[in-house]
C-alpha cells in the first residue's frame, strides 16, 4: 500500500466533497466504482478513516485553520487549498501515527502538484502556525 497515493486520493475526495456537498460515503463509493487506480495500491482504511474523521470534525478543523490565517477568511481560500489544509490539519490534530513534519511536507507536495505555485508557501505557513500553537 502506498500512503502517499492514499493521502492524495483522500485529498481529491475531500475536494470533490467540498465542491459537490456530498457525504464521504457517497464520494468514496463513487470513486471506488469508477476509478482507474488499482485499489490494492491504496490504504482504503486510512482513506475512509481520514474522510470520516474530517467530516465528523469539520467545524473544529475549519476553526483551527481560520484561527491561523492572516488577512484571509476560510471562505476565500481555493477549494483545493482548503482540502489540503483540512487533510493536514486533521493529521496534526487526530492522527498521532503521522509526525507533524511529514504531514506538512506532504501538504506542500500536494499543493505543488495541484494548486497555484505560490500556494505551497502559504500552506506551509498556515500549518507551521497550527503546529506551533
Amino acid at each position: 500500500m502506498n500512503r502517499r497515493k492514499s493521502r492524495e486520493v483522500a485529498m481529491t475526495l475531500l475536494y470533490e466533497s467540498t465542491i459537490n456537498k456530498e457525504k464521504y460515503e457517497d464520494i468514496f463509493q463513487n470513486f471506488s466504482e469508477n476509478t482507474d487506480i488499482d485499489m490494492k495500491d491504496l490504504d482504503i482504511e486510512f482513506i475512509k478513516k481520514t474522510l470520516f474523521t474530517i467530516e465528523e470534525n469539520l467545524e473544529l478543523i475549519d476553526k483551527k485553520i481560520e484561527d491561523n490565517l492572516i488577512n484571509w477568511k476560510i471562505n476565500r481560500l481555493s477549494k483545493i487549498d482548503l482540502s489540503i489544509l483540512r487533510l493536514c490539519t486533521y493529521e496534526i490534530m487526530f492522527d498521532e501515527e503521522i509526525p507533524d513534519i511529514v504531514s506538512v511536507n506532504e501538504a506542500v507536495e500536494l499543493s505543488k502538484k495541484y494548486s497555484d505555485p505560490k500556494s505551497s508557501n502559504f500552506i506551509n505557513g498556515v500549518l507551521d502556525k497550527i503546529i506551533k500553537k
